[in-house]
C-alpha cells in the first residue's frame, strides 16, 4: 500500500510563494506518473499539474506561468511551487499517484489559502 503525505500548505498574501511536498511511503514501483489536484469549497476537485515518470509536466491553464512541478525519485516525492498566488488559488491541495494498472493513490490534502 502507498501512503502520499502532503506538507507545505498555510496561509500566504496575494501575489506570495508557498512550495507543497508530497513524500510517498510504501512501495511505488506500480506509479507511473505524480500529480497535484485541488477542490475549493463549492467546487469540483481539479487537475493543477502533473508529472510523468520521464518528466513531462502538463498544467492546468489557470496556472501555467506560476506554478511548478517537479519530482525527486531518490526521496519519492513529487512538489509544487506556487508563485504569484491569487486569492483564486485558495483550495485544499492533494497529491494523486497514478498506478499503471488504472486509479491511484491520494494524500489527505493540505490547505492553502491566499489572502488579497
Amino acid at each position: 500500500q502507498v501512503q502520499p503525505v502532503e506538507s507545505g500548505g498555510g496561509l500566504v498574501q496575494a501575489g506570495g510563494s508557498l512550495r507543497l511536498s508530497c513524500a510517498a511511503s510504501g512501495s511505488i514501483f506500480s506509479i507511473t506518473a505524480m500529480g497535484w489536484y485541488r477542490q475549493a469549497p463549492g467546487k469540483q476537485r481539479e487537475l493543477v499539474a502533473v508529472i510523468s515518470s520521464f518528466g513531462g509536466t502538463s498544467y492546468a491553464d489557470s496556472v501555467k506561468g506560476r506554478f511548478t512541478i517537479s519530482k525527486d525519485n531518490a526521496k519519492n516525492a513529487v512538489y509544487l511551487q506556487m508563485n504569484s498566488l491569487k486569492p483564486e488559488d485558495t483550495a485544499v491541495y492533494y497529491c494523486h499517484l497514478y498506478k499503471d494498472s488504472g486509479g491511484g493513490y491520494w494524500g489527505q490534502g493540505t490547505q492553502v489559502t491566499v489572502s488579497s
